[in-house]
Parts: C-alpha cells; structure tokens; sequence
C-alpha cells in the first residue's frame, strides 16, 4: 500500500511513494521509543542538550537538501523553505542553550519548616501528528522541547511528506539519540488511532484541521492521555492608523500570502478603520495583483502553488461561493491547477458562508469599521484565536486593542516575528496548548513536588 507520496504540486508529477507500514513495523516503532525512553530520560541534562545542540547542527548540514524536499513535497518558494530549515535548526538549538533553565528545580515559599521544589520529569514516549505546511519548523517545535525534558518522539508526518520526515529522522538519529529516541512512522490512520491508544505512550501533539484535532482529543480523552492541540485561525490584521500606509499595506500582504498563503496564523481578514479603508483597499488590491505565482524552484519566487490541486479546487469553490452569495470579488479569485492568483474579497456579510471560514491559501477578505470598538468586535466575531495583528501609532489603543482580543497572540506594527523563545498557540477552537518558547517544555512534563520536613 502506497498512501504516502510525494507529489510535486507545481507539476502534478508523483515523484516517489512510500509504502504505508505495517502493524508490526508499528509496534516496533513504539517499542523502540519505549526502551529509549528509559535511557533517554535518566541522560544528564548537559548529555541531553550536546544530542539537541547536534540535531540542530544536522538541519544546517542538511539545509539546502531538506529545503529542496519540502518544495518538492508542498510547493513552497525554495528560499522560503531554506529560510524554514533555518528557523528550524533556530528552535532546536534554543531548547539546547535552555535545557538546564528548563529542567531546574523550582523552589517553592512554604508556609512550614523544610523545603519544597517542582522538579520536572519526563513523561516518557510521545506521539506526534504533524501538518504538510511547515514539514521542518512544525517537527521542530514539538520535538525540540519535549526531547530537552527527556521524553521520547514517536512522529507521523503528513502523507505527504515523506519524504522530508525520513531526512529528518536521519539528522535526530546522526546527532546520537539512542535507538528509539525519534522514530518516524508512516501510519495509516487507523494505526495512528491505534498508538494514541498504546498505554506506553503518554502523551499527544497535533498540529491540523479542527476535525483531525477533535478526533485524536477524543481517543485521547478515552485513554486518558494529555492532547495538545494546535489547529486553525483565521486571524485578523487591524489597522486603526499609521504614519506609513505603504508599509502596513506591504505587511498586511506580506502576513497574508507567506507559505503561499496556507499559515495556520496567517492575516486572512483585514479589518480597516473607515478613514483608511478606501486608501487601504486601494493599495492592497496593487499589491496582491502585482504577484504573480510561479516556480517554487525559483529562487525569485514570491507565491508557489497550493499543496495539491484539491485545495486549490476548495479555495476556488470558497470565493465562488462567497461572490455568489454577494461578495465582491477586488481581485483574483482564478486557479491554474494547483496555482491560485492573489485575492481579496470585499463586503462580507455575517450571512456568507466565508465570514466563518478559514481561507488557507492566498485569499483575504477586507472589512471597513467605523472605529476601535467595532474593529475589536468583529475580530472576536469567529470561533477561532490564534493570532492577531494590530496596527496603530496610538500605544494606549494598542494596549487597549491587544487586551481585548481573543487570541492566544497579539503582534502590534510588525508581522512575520515568530521566533524560538515566544509562545506560540490560541483558544477557542484554534487549540489548547502552546508550542515554542519555555512555556512549549511544561506541556508533557511531570511537575513534580518534592516536600522535605
């Protein structure tokens, strides 16, 4: 059976297929993670964080081989993509520079004699399901803290990236993690039901679709298993005033059609005050049309195609859907294969089917507002909050408008500004956990109390 494979979709070609493996490769995998964990949790701290500082070395060894795979697999700007590798080895070597932050004691203020302290512990073997849109960076993010703590990896990549997770199993397995440590899988889907389920595993991580996250939470649930979560947005861009339009408006596209549009976090509605709306919309609608899609291999290249042709088909049906419903359609809105122009949908109502839908791929929707209050509103007005981003030369408005938006991260005047030791995650139905900076370490951990009279 041949259900992982690797599709270039710039072209449509199936450059290689990856047999789906079998029930007993799988007990083997999670096995081996199992023995590992034993090994790899009792390494000293300093021990642990020579292997991760080494994995990092491994993705920059590995940079420009790994970034030619993913563009292959998913059709990211080849730059872009070494830019992912890059920001990838970044993290890891972050949970290396921090592991003995991370792992020390915490003492606790009694209100008795003695002493007490949270001392961390790992878990033990962890499962990750990861997405096709950041085949490096997502892998990164998961791993990289919970190895530090001292838990083991059992990962299941995206069908279709099989090819980047088996590169990357070889950088984690060269830099000298024992046997087990991080073992890629390629699961079926019912396998992967079947690991979330081992009571060897102790925990979970998924990174997808609000449906792929509902179902692993539940067979989670059911076996008692922490589940992290990290799951869609459809964040808003808030622009209230500025002193540069030029700059927002580039920002505003910039966050819209990074990773060709398909990022989780990505702005997907901009939200304009009335007095800039008609400038902005303007402005925007150059932008946007002067970027035309092209060669992900191309180092120049702005805006690849969509991961396959079917989501391209499903973003296509989502603009078309809205203009029918009476949406005005600025710009864009025609697919070429898996290739989608550049577009912007203007006068959505609360009625359309596309005011509570996630557009992932290179398509926006821009709302007018007649002021702070309203722009809060309607950002809040969906059931996701990952990200948000407010643009305003007022530091009051900017406090104000951050503290009032549900979303798990707010960036004021800048986009584009992930970095290894800032938290990244949301609520609502955008997920429950956070990935990234210290706080990515506490999510599969024993705190444990240590009380000494």
């Amino acid at each position: 059976m041949t259900d992982y494979a690797v599709v270039n979709p710039a072209t449509g070609e199936t450059v290689a297929t990856y047999d789906t493996f079998t029930d007993a490769q799988i007990e083997d995998a999670v096995a081996r993670a199992h023995a590992a964990a034993a090994v790899w949790g009792r390494t000293s701290v300093a021990d642990r964080a020579a292997v991760i500082r080494r994995i990092a070395e491994g993705h920059r060894a590995h940079r420009d081989e790994l970034a030619a795979i993913i563009t292959r697999e998913m059709g990211k700007p080849l730059a872009a993509a070494v830019g992912e590798v890059d920001f990838a080895a970044d993290i890891i070597e972050f949970y290396a520079d921090n592991a003995e932050k991370i792992n020390a004691d915490q003492p606790l203020d009694i209100l008795g004699d003695g002493t007490a302290v949270i001392r961390k512990a790992p878990l033990g073997v962890l499962f990750g399901i990861m997405p096709w849109n950041f085949p490096a960076y997502q892998v990164a993010r998961f791993a990289g803290p919970n190895l530090a703590v001292g838990n083991t990896i059992v990962l299941k990549h995206s069908e279709q990236c099989p090819e980047s997770s088996a590169l990357l199993e070889k950088i984690y397995e060269e830099a000298g993690l024992p046997d087990g440590g991080y073992v890629n899988v390629y699961a079926s889907i019912e396998q992967a039901a079947t690991i979330v389920a081992d009571p060897r595993v102790q925990g979970v991580s998924v990174t997808g679709s609000e449906r792929a996250g509902a179902a692993v939470a539940e067979n989670a649930g059911r076996n008692l298993k922490k589940v992290a979560l990290e799951l869609g947005g459809s964040d808003p861009f808030i622009l209230l005033s500025t002193d540069d339009l030029d700059a927002t408006v580039q920002a505003a596209v910039d966050a819209r059609l990074d990773n060709n549009g398909q990022a989780c976090n990505g702005a997907k509605r901009f939200i304009v005050v009335d007095g800039l709306y008609d400038a902005f919309v303007e402005k925007a609608v150059a932008a946007l049309s002067a970027v035309t899609p092209g060669d992900p291999m191309q180092e120049d290249t702005v805006l690849g195609p969509l991961v396959s042709e079917a989501a391209a088909v499903n973003l296509q049906n989502q603009v078309d859907t809205a203009v029918a419903q009476g949406a005005t359609l600025l710009t864009g809105g025609t697919r070429d294969g898996a290739f989608y122009t550049p577009t912007l949908l203007a006068d959505v109502t609360p009625e359309m089917d596309v005011y509570r839908q996630e557009l992932f791929g290179p398509a926006a929707v821009v709302y007018r507002v007649a002021d702070e209050d309203a722009a809060v509103a309607l950002a809040n007005d969906t059931s996701f909050g990952l990200g948000s981003y407010v643009f305003t030369t007022d530091d009051a408005q900017a406090a104000r408008v951050a503290n009032g938006i549900e979303a798990g991260m707010v960036y004021v005047n800048v986009v584009l500004a992930d970095s290894p030791e800032l938290p990244f995650g949301g609520v609502k139905r955008s997920g429950t956990s956070r990935e990234l900076g210290l706080l990515a370490a506490d999510e599969f951990v024993n705190k444990k109390l240590i009380r000494v009279a």
